[in-house]
């Protein structure tokens, strides 16, 4: 499968397909407003796999020493081929060059595919927050130190 990783900028376009994305596979809704938040304050950290369209997304911001991942998502039809290992590894290794000691994100607990993917990058599960996300589920919080 040929993907290539892309900033996703401030494109409307792209934007509107991350957008699509999340929708349809992540259980967060989210606004406008947040997709633009992240896109304008860390354009570098918000990377996107297409073949050309848009499969997976990953967004993200460096604040000093704590890089945070908000949200990372694969097309369903897209999954178990590494596209989120690459991506989530990219954006790492970013937030390392803008001087990050550690990342941090939350994942729904029974997300057992993204939870094999952080454990295999070295996350580690720091504590457990309940009725975390707007339909009711539990996540995890969860870190990796370099």
């Amino acid at each position: 499968m040929e993907l290539t990783v892309h900033d996703l900028e401030n494109d409307e376009k792209k934007l509107d397909e991350v957008m699509a994305i999340v929708s349809d596979d992540l259980s967060e809704p989210y606004s406008i407003f947040t997709y633009r938040y992240f896109v304008r304050n860390w354009p570098q950290l918000c990377l996107r796999a297409a073949n050309p369209e848009t499969v997976a997304a990953v967004l993200c911001k460096a604040d000093g020493p704590s890089g945070y991942i908000a949200m990372l998502v694969v097309r369903s039809g897209f999954r178990r081929f590494g596209i989120g290992t690459q991506l989530i590894s990219a954006s790492i290794d970013r937030m390392r060059t803008l001087g990050c000691a550690e990342v941090f994100l939350e994942a729904e607990v029974t997300n057992k595919m993204a939870l094999s993917l952080y454990d295999k990058l070295g996350f580690l599960r720091d504590v457990c927050f309940f009725n975390y996300y707007l339909n009711g589920a539990d996540a995890y919080k969860l870190s990796l130190r370099f």
